[in-house]
């Protein structure tokens, strides 16, 4: 008996962005820091480092290091402006990663 691939079958690079994101947002703080600069992004507001630690209860540099988990997976993108870091949620890997998983049947 020979098994029919389905047409839906995730492939190698959805599987690697389904584990990058997944492990990316293992954390609640990370989810929190996300959706903190989501909805920055949403009003228009920019949003650096200073901004995300004054939202949180959290050291900077552990700010920084889980900005730099999701800048990682591509979930944040950063762009420089003189001095300051400035964050931009990057939505289309976010929507990448949903559609990806919702093959997990």
């Amino acid at each position: 008996m020979r098994l029919r691939k389905e047409a839906d079958d995730m492939q190698e690079e959805e599987i690697l962005l389904v584990a990058k994101v997944s492990d990316a947002l293992a954390h609640p703080a990370r989810i929190k820091i996300y959706r903190f600069i989501m909805k920055c992004n949403r009003e228009r507001t920019r949003v650096c480092n200073k901004d995300v630690v004054a939202a949180f209860d959290y050291s900077q540099a552990t700010i920084s290091q889980h900005i730099k988990k999701l800048v990682q997976a591509g979930l944040i993108e950063v762009k420089k402006d003189d001095k300051y870091s400035i964050y931009y949620a990057n939505i289309g890997i976010l929507m990448k990663y949903l559609d990806a998983t919702k093959k997990f049947e």
